[in-house]
């Protein structure tokens, strides 16, 4: 994220103009030379899509289909409706650079109810710390420390369309305190980003026989993060913050009366603007339009460009074409087997193309569950490039009110 990003305004008026104006002078690229080069999304508040629960985390950040928990609230809401228990509770906490300093982590906490009509309502709150800073003037000066926080509050809402098909919805507040009103070079004065969200979710849930192995398959659509752009100064322009379109499946099996296994994939992609291709000249340096912008030679310039729009053109302004825009798609594979719905396993693989940020690692985790307890780890391994959470057990803490209740009921 980049507080200091300059303002570009490019006209589309200029455009047609400035090709003919420019041609001699401009150094043009095929949309193949584009295809190898980097171009990384970026948006502000990232942390909204790390997983934030263990389970999930130790799937490889798998989850928009799997059997709904209290996490599902980030997932996809829609599954609440299918949730087996009256109220459920999940406690999370995952290390962020352990291996560099000790003070940033992400905390969430989700709690989920039935309603009658197979209906659910949801709380969540996710929490990221960014430990401690220092501020400093043009010699090295400290002048100042704070402490960088980021909050999103989300109620959700979800309730079975069918006998097999639900639907959800979340509200979101984000608030995000970077700088802590500090007065920045040029004397530009910071202030706490905020804005609102909401997130669309279905889930659609069947009984299957495969092989003879009483089954279940999970088809989950989740669109989050629609809401407006955040700034964190007057004068700064405003950024995307990262709406996100994600689907995937889930196939679970029963192989027999204690043991289980479950299986899927999950594709998601980011619905802001792909970053354009600038033109530049011989010498190499960008070319300027009449107003002092830059000219866009492929793609969309994100300044001006909608939130709705933005959420439909994204589909199609990666400047090299539709091969860069599939490389916009990362997927997520993960599996887990169940002894006796006690005992957990879990591995996962995340995968990101090299061009888009090259996120690549595998996962593993583990489940314990008790009447009215529960606890799961996640471990990553990163195969490519250092990842903020190698080398972090992280944890999820679930209770399950239910059973709470049954254990009151033996002991009178």
């Amino acid at each position: 994220m980049n507080l200091n990003q300059k303002k570009i305004v490019c006209l589309a008026a200029f455009i047609a103009f400035l090709s003919q104006s420019f041609a001699q002078g401009i150094n043009t690229k095929t949309r193949d030379e584009l295809l190898g080069q980097i171009n990384t999304i970026t948006t502000a508040v990232p942390f909204l899509l790390i997983a934030p629960d263990a389970r999930a985390g130790g799937m490889g950040d798998y989850g928009v289909a799997t059997s709904p928990d209290a996490a599902s609230v980030h997932w996809n809401p829609a599954k609440l409706a299918f949730a087996d228990k009256q109220i459920g509770v999940s406690i999370s906490y995952t290390p962020w650079l352990r291996a560099l300093v000790n003070d940033i982590n992400l905390g969430h906490v989700a709690v989920y109810g039935k309603l009658p009509k197979d209906q659910a309502f949801a709380f969540s709150m996710l929490y990221f710390s960014l430990g401690s800073i220092d501020f400093t003037n043009e010699n090295a000066e400290k002048y100042d420390e704070f402490s960088p926080k980021e909050y999103a509050f989300d109620v959700s809402y979800s309730r079975k369309l069918g006998e097999k098909l639900s639907g959800g919805i979340s509200f979101r507040y984000i608030y995000s305190n970077l700088t802590g009103h500090t007065a920045l070079a040029g004397g530009v004065t910071t202030k706490p980003g905020q804005t609102v969200a909401a997130d669309l979710s279905a889930f659609y849930r069947t009984d299957l026989e495969l092989g003879g192995k009483k089954s279940q398959l999970g088809l989950g659509l989740d669109i989050s993060n629609i809401g407006g752009k955040i700034s964190y100064s007057s004068t700064a322009s405003k950024d995307f913050i990262p709406m996100n379109f994600r689907i995937g499946t889930n196939l679970k099996m029963d192989l027999d009366q204690y043991n289980s296994i479950s299986f899927g994939v999950d594709f998601n992609k980011l619905l802001v603007p792909t970053p354009p291709v600038y033109a530049t000249d011989s010498s190499g340096n960008y070319v300027y339009d009449t107003d002092g912008n830059r000219v866009v030679q492929y793609g969309q310039d994100p300044t001006n460009i909608s939130v709705p729009s933005a959420i439909f053109s994204s589909w199609g302004d990666a400047p090299a074409g539709f091969s860069e825009e599939l490389n916009e798609f990362t997927y997520s594979v993960g599996a887990e087997y169940w002894y006796d719905k006690q005992f957990a396993i879990r591995a996962g693989y995340f995968n990101e193309a090299k061009t888009k940020g090259n996120r690549k690692f595998f996962t593993l985790g583990a489940g314990l569950r008790y009447n009215v307890f529960g606890l799961d780890f996640a471990y990553l391994i990163p195969t490519t490039q250092r990842n903020p959470l190698e080398n972090t057990l992280r944890f999820t803490l679930t209770f399950n009110i239910d059973g709470l209740k049954s254990e009151k009921k033996s002991d009178e």
